[in-house]
């Protein structure tokens, strides 16, 4: 709801503030009084694209500054929640032009776009006037408008699950055919690749045990042959002979030395001993180096093959047998891939059936819905005197989507016999305003927390017409907020609060003023409207009935 309104520096308005009340509020004043240099800038500050000459002559630089009330819950959160704006009651719009035509815009402090305001705009809102293409002219809003009459909120939720349900059928189908169409377009590469892993088996580990024994061997063949060397050389045919040798020779002279040989014999007896367990040793180490010739070329060939098997397939060795496993479960999906995707097609046809049948019955829904809707502006159009004129919700068949397959659009034929048309093009200005404040009526006002702009919407109409164009717009407004600005004094006397616009000169400047309206200024204001530039009793006293009624 708009609380409040400051202006300065605007056209011929150098400063004013405005606050707005609950229910209808009307604005009068003779024509070029300023009244529509006020919906100027509040359009101007609601990001509306409107004239670029704004800013008043002399002036430095235009502004603009909305108020309004944000109940909990309300539509605008959502847009200031993804703007990055804390939300509260209260919501303030400002909004600047320069001379030089630069715009700068802030919503509760924080600076954003031009976009963001007109995305909250649409939320606060709404404006009905012989211009109006914003609102009930847009046909992408019919469709809305239609369910929102007809109380469609459930079958359009249920619906929207149904599209969802069916669009995750139709991507896991089609997920599931291209899944298995990779896998057929390698489906030989896949079983000869399944084929030559499951042919070599590699076991984790077996990568860095086959290595180790691989250079185990390679060292043994290094150090035998030195080994083997110094064996000999313990052997009969080295120390060890010479040894024994010595030894013989030695007792063939021990008798003539009176016993001199006998601790070198006993040296040598030991030395014989030593010699023997170290020829054991050497050639236990020499049986323990002794392998298969051919067993280092096995694990040579087994290595190399695991090495090169896991470049080819881009992983460690030790991850050959998981990467097996993959290629076989793709293989598998190959193999039961038909059968799945039967499955799921099956699916998708029972999730089509089910969107379907509630489409179907939303379908219905909205046609009884607007045959009650073309019904309920039958009656409204009679006291706007015009009952000749023929409103139609036509329902046609339109793309799928979550909220149905049907295109609406609402279409009038002002004279019998004339072919019916999109509003905004049959209508004529004072039509036109008639056939939206019907609607309007008819559509039980606007959303919740959303005020409602009139822009001269009675243009045309006078007497009787006019007082029923003003007893829908009180109606509207019990329920909201309404402001309209009129030229119609039956219209102006349905108000709850009255505002009068007028235009002063002083020196040489001309500036636009606005003035709340006690009840017996509000009586003139009625009569002004009524006689003219001279305010008669007779006049007041037509005001007073006005007002009373």
């Amino acid at each position: 709801m708009l609380r409040g309104l400051e202006i300065r520096d605007m056209l011929i308005i150098d400063r004013l503030e405005l606050a707005f009340e609950p229910g209808l509020n009307v604005l009068t004043g003779e024509t070029g009084a300023g009244k529509s240099i006020l919906l100027d800038a509040l359009g101007f500050v609601l990001g509306w694209r409107g004239r670029a000459d704004l800013v008043r002559a002399g002036a430095r630089q235009g502004e603009a500054v909305a108020v309004f009330e944000l109940p909990a819950g309300h539509a605008g959160e959502a847009v200031l929640e993804e703007a990055g704006i804390p939300a509260g009651e209260e919501l303030i719009l400002r909004r600047i032009n320069t001379a030089e035509g630069r715009k700068t815009a802030w919503v509760n402090d924080r600076r954003v776009s031009g976009e963001v305001l007109r995305r909250l705009s649409d939320t606060l809102v709404e404006l009905h006037g012989q211009q109006d293409d914003r609102g009930l002219l847009n046909p992408r809003g019919h469709r809305a408008l239609l369910d929102d009459f007809a109380g469609l909120a459930a079958a359009k939720s249920e619906l929207r699950g149904l599209w969802r349900a069916l669009g995750q059928a139709r991507r896991d189908r089609e997920a599931a055919e291209a899944a298995l169409a990779e896998v057929q377009a390698e489906e030989e590469y896949l079983r000869h690749a399944v084929g030559e892993l499951d042919a070599l088996d590699p076991q984790p580990g077996e990568e860095a045990e086959l290595d180790g024994r691989r250079r185990a061997m390679q060292a043994a063949a290094r150090v035998r042959e030195d080994i083997a060397r110094a064996h000999a050389a313990l052997s009969n045919e080295g120390a060890e002979g010479m040894m024994r040798d010595a030894a013989r020779w030695l007792d063939g002279a021990v008798a003539d030395v009176e016993g001199r040989l006998d601790a070198p014999l006993a040296a040598l007896a030991r030395a014989q001993e030593a010699l023997a367990e170290a020829q054991d040793g050497v050639e236990g180490c020499l049986a323990a180096l002794d392998h298969d010739p051919g067993e280092l070329e096995r694990v040579e060939e087994r290595l190399f093959e695991i090495r090169g098997l896991a470049r080819k397939h881009g992983v460690l060795p030790d991850d050959l047998g998981n990467h097996a496993e993959s290629l076989r479960a793709r293989l598998a999906r190959l193999d039961g891939g038909a059968r799945d995707i039967a499955e799921l097609r099956a699916a998708e046809q029972a999730a089509q059936g089910a969107y379907d049948a509630a489409a179907a019955q939303l379908t219905e829904a909205r046609r009884a819905g607007a045959a009650r809707l073309d019904a309920a502006m039958a009656d409204e159009l009679a006291p706007l005197k015009m009952e000749r004129a023929v409103f139609a919700t036509e329902i046609d068949a339109g793309e799928p989507g979550p909220e149905g397959r049907d295109a609406v659009a609402f279409t009038v034929a002002t004279n019998p016999g004339a072919p019916a048309g999109p509003i905004n093009r049959i209508a004529s200005g004072g039509e036109l305003s008639r056939f939206l404040l019907a609607l309007k009526v008819c559509l039980l006002g606007a959303g919740p927390g959303r005020s409602m702009i009139f822009d001269e919407i009675d243009r045309g109409v006078g007497g009787a017409t006019a007082d029923a164009v003003g007893s829908r717009l009180r109606r509207l407004a019990e329920t909201g907020q309404v402001l309209v600005v009129t030229h119609s004094p039956q219209v102006a006397a349905k108000g709850a609060h009255h505002w009068r616009v007028d235009k002063r000169v002083e020196g040489d400047v001309t500036t636009s003023h606005v003035a709340a309206l006690a009840e017996s200024e509000r009586i003139d204001e009625i009569a002004r409207m009524l006689a003219g530039d001279t305010v008669t009793d007779a006049a007041r006293d037509a005001a007073r009935a006005l007002l009373a009624g």
